[in-house]
């Protein structure tokens, strides 16, 4: 549900408001499963999620534009999707005494083989506009076989250290690794408009793991 929501999502969704959309959502909903579960966040995880939040609007507001209402439908569906991974995971995580690396990618394979019959699924109603060509399919099963599974087995791995909280906001550190990454990779300026969001998000993550600590 993440990874089709949020590639359909952007088919209509400027990069900004997607982005904005995507992270609102995972932070609210898992904001929200704290609540239920009847941990309320302190004044200064409030502060820090608000203060972190700010610094990634600041970042994509440039891109952003009124966003089509599927596209922000299905960028929250993806939201959600992906927050409740990052529960689950943690579950999972806290559930089990082996916390190696090798249990770890297991875990995770395990998750990606079971979204199998999901993809077929999609595959087949897609089927008409498919368009397949070497570099696509290289690079798909660059991004989703390596890449992504490595990135997935390492969330893994840090959830195990992490409140659902601190999860939530160290996420929004994404867009702004994404942002630094253009900086260093492909020549793009360092403008005081990404220090500045920088700044904003890094304080705000820094107070969220701060108040955790001093509880």
């Amino acid at each position: 549900m993440y990874a089709a929501g949020f590639s359909f999502a952007y088919i209509s969704l400027e990069t900004g408001a997607g982005a904005l959309i995507l992270f609102g959502v995972v932070q609210l909903t898992m904001i929200i499963s704290e609540v239920f579960k009847g941990r309320r966040p302190s004044s200064m995880e409030w502060a820090g999620m608000i203060t972190a939040f700010v610094g990634l609007a600041y970042l994509v507001w440039p891109t952003v534009s009124q966003p089509s209402f599927i596209g922000f439908l299905l960028m929250s569906l993806s939201g959600i999707a992906w927050a409740s991974y990052t529960l689950i995971g943690k579950a999972l995580a806290n559930s089990t005494h082996d916390k190696s690396v090798l249990n770890s990618i297991k875990i995770t394979h395990g998750q990606f083989f079971r979204t199998l019959p999901f993809v077929l699924l999609l595959l087949a109603a897609t089927f008409y506009q498919l368009s397949i060509s070497t570099t696509g399919v290289i690079l798909a099963i660059t991004a989703g076989g390596v890449t992504s599974a490595i990135g997935y087995a390492i969330w893994y791995m840090a959830l195990q250290g992490l409140s659902p909280l601190s999860a939530a906001s160290l996420q929004l550190l994404v867009p702004m690794i994404a942002a630094l990454g253009g900086v260093v990779f492909a020549d793009e300026p360092l403008t005081t408009h990404l220090m500045v969001a920088s700044v904003f998000i890094l304080c705000g993550i820094f107070a969220v793991f701060y108040a955790k600590n001093t509880r």
